[in-house]
């Protein structure tokens, strides 16, 4: 019995810590719906008057974009913000022919009148982060715009987002994402669920009610004052846009989301490029979570809500952790439940936790409602879309879970870029991209394996007990079969 107990006591432990997640992504939802009504209006910089402009450096920190760099830089080229008030740096750590390509580029724009700069460094230590740190020493703006290489900012984007500064306790503006590939594939499909999800339902929750909130690396301006004031960038974790956005508001900055404000950009279209971000975003949270727990918690800044909020935002990522554990641990606890009649009740209590599912499908379905928009025909498309996205979502949970066990336990790696492959349409292909990686990741063998693992879990649900089987969990290992199904064959199938 001693094996059936520690199964049961990490089983329920990983299901409370879900149940609380959720209730903390109900929350959010009330502050999300609470904000629709609140007054918006804030002091803004008058842009008539010229005095009132401010100087604005744009960094665009690029590393081997051979497929998206022109596309990048002539975007950029057609912002509409004075040319005496706006420096553009392209901070450049390529190792590829790129370097030259751009070069020639930017003395192209340069012709133009535009104030823009190339910085390369031959040693690329703090990867990303030390890139932002070396272009800020020179940079001549009092505000520090960030892009990354796929993105695609709309010309009037600097007037409809430095005019917020205008509030000197404001330190960021962050703005929401949109995704120009959006309807490519399935898989860019699950993709923009999420983030959507967090560039609503989460920043706006966060955010409304002062809670702390990311700089989401790209998309969103900085006051140079804040970066210096926080530490300046540090290339110590895999997100340091979290790390920075942390340390700045535990110094009582403030942030400013836009919700209304989108900036588009290209999402991966391959799961090798996919998975890369996903295990370098879950990575970061877990080495952000170690970084700042101590911080968080001795603060006499913030509130013990604010707290809460922080501690369970620094462990989003820890949640795939405590997924893994209670489907790898459902296929034992459907035997052990039809094997001990005295655990009845325990299993009827824990059917309540079910709720988390509810609570997410609740609050999805306002994000969702809120971009595609409501009514029936749009409820059933959420439906097929939300269970969808819980499948392959639960699919990446042991390669997220790597992730999260190697950023608790502090082990350090490179940072690895995602792949960009500018591509928007259906006619365009991935094929032949010089950066994607050859080899398949170890990891695809053991969600094979775990695909066959929750094969035999559905074949569990007609066997076990003697009264004709037990279907309860047969949703859930269907799901978890598919999920692990669709990440394992598309990483075979998606080699170039």
């Amino acid at each position: 019995m001693i094996l059936e107990t520690t199964i049961i006591v990490i089983y329920t432990i990983a299901i409370l810590l879900i149940f609380m997640y959720a209730l903390a992504q109900l929350n959010l939802l009330f502050n999300y719906l609470s904000s629709k009504k609140a007054n918006k209006d804030c002091e803004t910089f008058d842009f008539s008057n010229a005095d009132e402009i401010p100087l604005v450096t744009i960094q665009l920190p690029v590393f081997n974009e051979m497929y998206v760099m022109e596309r990048l830089l002539d975007n950029i080229a057609l912002i509409d913000y004075p040319k005496d008030k706006l420096e553009i740096q392209v901070l450049d750590d390529s190792t590829d022919e790129t370097v030259n390509t751009t070069r020639e580029q930017i003395e192209r724009l340069k012709s133009t009148g535009l104030d823009i700069v190339h910085i390369t460094r031959t040693d690329r230590s703090g990867f990303k982060a030390g890139a932002l740190k070396e272009g800020l020493k020179i940079a001549k703006g009092e505000y520090i715009a960030i892009f990354d290489a796929d993105f695609l900012p709309q010309k009037n984007w600097l007037k409809r987002t430095i005019l917020y500064f205008k509030d000197p306790q404001i330190g960021v503006v962050q703005t929401r994402w949109g995704h120009i590939n959006r309807n490519y594939s399935l898989l860019t499909k699950i993709q923009a669920f999420a983030l959507d999800a967090h560039f609503t339902l989460e920043q706006v929750g966060r955010n409304s009610k002062g809670h702390f909130i990311n700089f989401n690396g790209t998309a969103g301006v900085w006051r140079k004052e804040c970066i210096i004031d926080a530490g300046n960038w540090e290339g110590d974790t895999l997100t340091e846009d979290l790390d920075l956005s942390y340390r700045a508001q535990l110094k009582n900055w403030k942030f400013k989301y836009l919700e209304d404000v989108e900036t588009p950009a290209e999402l991966p279209v391959v799961i090798s490029a996919a998975r890369s971000q996903q295990f370098r975003w879950n990575k970061g949270g877990a080495e952000n979570f170690r970084k700042m727990f101590s911080r968080v918690i001795k603060s006499k800044n913030i509130s013990a809500k604010t707290k809460v909020h922080g501690l369970l935002h620094l462990l989003n990522s820890t949640m795939f952790l405590n997924v893994f554990i209670v489907a790898v641990l459902s296929i034992p606890m459907l035997y052990i439940k039809n094997e001990y009649e005295h655990l009845r009740f325990y299993f009827y209590f824990m059917s309540f936790f079910v709720m988390s599912t509810v609570i997410f499908f609740v609050c999805y379905w306002f994000m969702y409602k809120e971009i595609y928009g409501g009514g029936f025909k749009k409820f059933f498309s959420y439906i097929a879309m939300f269970f969808t996205f819980f499948s392959i979502a639960m699919g990446f949970s042991l390669h997220n879970s790597i992730a999260v066990l190697e950023g608790h336990a502090g082990k350090r790696s490179e940072f690895i870029r995602t792949p960009k492959f500018n591509i928007s349409t259906l006619k365009d292909s991935w094929k032949g991209n010089k950066y994607l990686k050859k080899k398949l990741s170890p990891h695809v063998i053991l969600e094979g394996i775990l695909m066959l693992y929750f094969a035999f879990g559905l074949y569990s649900a007609f066997v076990v007990g003697d009264q004709g089987g037990d279907f309860g969990l047969f949703p859930f290992h269907l799901m978890l079969f598919i999920g692990f199904g669709y990440v394992f064959f598309k990483s075979i199938t998606s080699k170039v």
